[in-house]
């Protein structure tokens, strides 16, 4: 048997795709990486996929994966680990690594939709929280995420694998001033929350009174330091999450689950406005 060919580890692919671990690179390019079987697979399957580079044995394994990246129109390239470990920006490479293009959404487009519920990252400067607050917004059915000018890259490769391949579902719009963010989504009809701990309404109380079934944006800040006075004020309400027990606080990611839960739950109620389904 023969053994396949494995790119050269000096090819100007390779190259190429190493570059994209760095920030000026991606933007240039319009150009990210994607790494592991879960986050290649949605990129295939959701046009993402531009090229994808894997080891024998994950070809093998991944077979599945291979095939869709090839009806996709993906290049994929036999490498050795070496390669894939060069290429990859975690410890631990899984042996598949995607050359993905930018799907960032104008924000314009978002707002044409008319969306029930989005999640607004302000602030947000850990890539990994990024991430997952996306992954949390993806699974609550919110219909677009944006992240303001001051929070940190949609491409980070510690996002992108936080997202757990929720980046590939949903519109994401990037670099919006949050002042802007904020007016488009009340003109489109949408309820602001600021989410913060200090907040002087209590989400408990919300969900009592009724007020949730509205269409809401989730406005989230940074990690540290919440949301400054300046983007508080925009909203319509700044919303705490209760702490029934002695815990002092909630992590970002965490509390942003909670809120984009409630508000799917109100929505979908009896009244919400997604409790009735349009003709």
């Amino acid at each position: 048997m023969v053994s396949p060919e494995l790119i050269s580890p000096k090819s100007s692919r390779v190259s190429a795709a190493r570059r994209l671990g760095k920030r000026n690179f991606r933007g240039k390019e319009r150009l990210f990486l994607a790494e592991g079987p879960q986050a290649v697979r949605e990129a295939a399957a959701h046009g993402g996929l531009v090229e994808m580079f894997t080891t024998v044995e994950a070809a093998e394994r991944y077979a599945d994966i291979v095939g869709e990246a090839r009806a996709a129109g993906a290049g994929v390239h036999l490498a050795d680990e070496s390669v894939i470990a060069d290429i990859s920006t975690t410890v631990t490479p899984q042996g598949l690594v995607g050359v993905c293009r930018f799907l960032d959404t104008p924000f314009e487009e978002i707002l044409a939709a008319r969306p029930k519920l989005v999640a607004v990252l302000a602030h947000v400067r850990d890539p990994g929280n990024a991430g997952t607050v996306l992954r949390c917004a993806d699974a609550a059915g919110a219909e677009a995420v944006i992240l303001t000018d001051a929070s940190v890259d949609l491409y980070n490769p510690k996002a992108v694998r936080a997202s757990v391949g929720s980046l590939f579902h949903l519109p994401v719009a990037v670099g919006v001033p949050v002042e802007q963010a904020v007016a488009g989504l009340k003109a489109a009809g949408v309820r602001i929350l600021a989410a913060d701990g200090a907040g002087d309404d209590d989400l408990d109380d919300e969900l009592d009174q009724g007020t949730m079934g509205t269409p809401t944006a989730w406005v989230f800040g940074n990690e540290a330091w919440g949301l400054p006075e300046e983007t508080r004020s925009l909203a319509d309400a700044v919303v705490r999450v209760p702490i029934h027990g002695k815990a002092e606080s909630l992590n970002l990611a965490t509390a942003a689950a909670v809120c984009l839960y409630a508000s799917a739950r109100a929505q979908r109620a009896p009244g919400g406005c997604r409790s009735v389904t349009s003709s």
